[in-house]
């Protein structure tokens, strides 16, 4: 069952393409509120008089528009490419960067114009032959909970299953895969799943499925021959965070085959936050636990010019510790792509 927008407004262009029709159709026979704007970019008319009412209405505001811009963002360290599909994630991770990123109002956004953006993509993957390009699909958003709707991580999937020199990637927190088990893919997409121990979950990770519904998943991923890749993230250090991490990895080992296991990959990333994401965060979550001191972490100079809290240097030494070795005994023939 997809999720239902409240409320979903169509970028007047976008009513120009097949799936803009489509899905004004089925939204005006569904009887959900629809309006005409003009550009995706600028959207008014999302309801909310505090901080922690506009979050929760535009999570539920859906945007049809259409991609302008086919300049593709690079996107390391995952991939080469962004590749823009959709923007912002029906979950109310209380952690999110996009809570900093999109705003006060993170409305749901997805592209019409697929063919044009898959077009674009094959000039990239011409550019730079005859090395491989990696294009990530899930970087501004999650883009599975669209998938009903949109089609468009099939036609991707099946587009790359024809492209020698290009390979695509995405990671998601939901579930909702079936539609994607039968595709032609040729190995060539990679569905990672983001993780995080139960209680992290449930703490954090509101409108999200728990860790046994993401793990069954990944399962049924594998099992139709996809290469599979999980991203635990963010990694939080609390009583029994080690107990609670090695019990995800081994339940992960007992839904995936001897032969899927051949090709995955693992991403850690540790718990981080800058001033300006924890300020949003107080803002839309003032009751959050999230642990958020600055005197309990170390302040670094991040790539992009801002700076950040991250775990001190001796929990960080322990969670690359504990990850690399947990992650190697129990998948010897895993990728451990990073610990960051």
């Amino acid at each position: 069952m997809p999720f239902q927008p409240k409320r979903v407004f169509f970028e007047q262009d976008a009513l120009e393409y097949p799936l803009g029709d489509k899905l004004w159709r089925h939204f005006k026979k569904e009887g959900v509120e629809l309006k005409v704007i003009g550009s995706h970019n600028r959207v008014t008319g999302i309801p909310g008089k505090t901080p922690q009412e506009a979050y929760m209405e535009a999570k539920r505001t859906f945007v049809v528009g259409v991609r302008r811009t086919l300049k593709f963002e690079t996107c390391k360290p995952s991939a080469h490419y962004q590749l823009p599909l959709c923007t912002s994630c029906i979950g109310k991770c209380e952690y999110c960067y996009l809570n900093t990123t999109l705003g006060k109002k993170p409305y749901l956004r997805v592209y019409v114009n697929i063919e044009e953006i898959l077009q674009r993509t094959k000039d990239y993957i011409e550019e730079r032959k005859p090395e491989i390009t990696y294009f990530e699909g899930a970087a501004t958003s999650d883009p599975l909970p669209f998938e009903a709707y949109t089609g468009s991580l099939a036609k991707t999937i099946e587009f790359f299953s024809k492209e020698e020199k290009g390979r695509f990637r995405f990671v998601t927190k939901f579930t909702e895969v079936d539609s994607l088990l039968a595709l032609v893919h040729n190995k060539h997409t990679r569905i990672r799943f983001s993780l995080n121990t139960q209680r992290i979950i449930g703490d954090y990770e509101h409108n999200t499925p728990s860790l046994q519904e993401r793990i069954e998943a990944a399962g049924k991923v594998a099992a139709a021959g996809y290469p599979v890749g999980f991203l635990i993230a963010p990694v939080f250090v609390y009583p029994n965070w080690q107990e609670e991490y090695s019990f995800l990895l081994e339940q992960l080992e007992q839904v995936l085959s001897p032969q899927s296991q051949q090709d995955l990959s693992f991403e850690i990333i540790s718990h981080r936050f800058t001033a300006r994401a924890k300020a949003n965060i107080m803002q839309i979550f003032p009751f959050t636990t999230l642990p958020m001191l600055e005197e309990e972490r170390k302040f670094k100079y991040g790539q992009f010019g801002y700076g950040k809290y991250v775990y001190p240097k001796d929990e960080m030494t322990e969670i690359k510790e504990f990850f690399t070795d947990r992650v190697e005994k129990i998948f010897p023939q895993a990728t451990l792509n990073y610990i960051v």
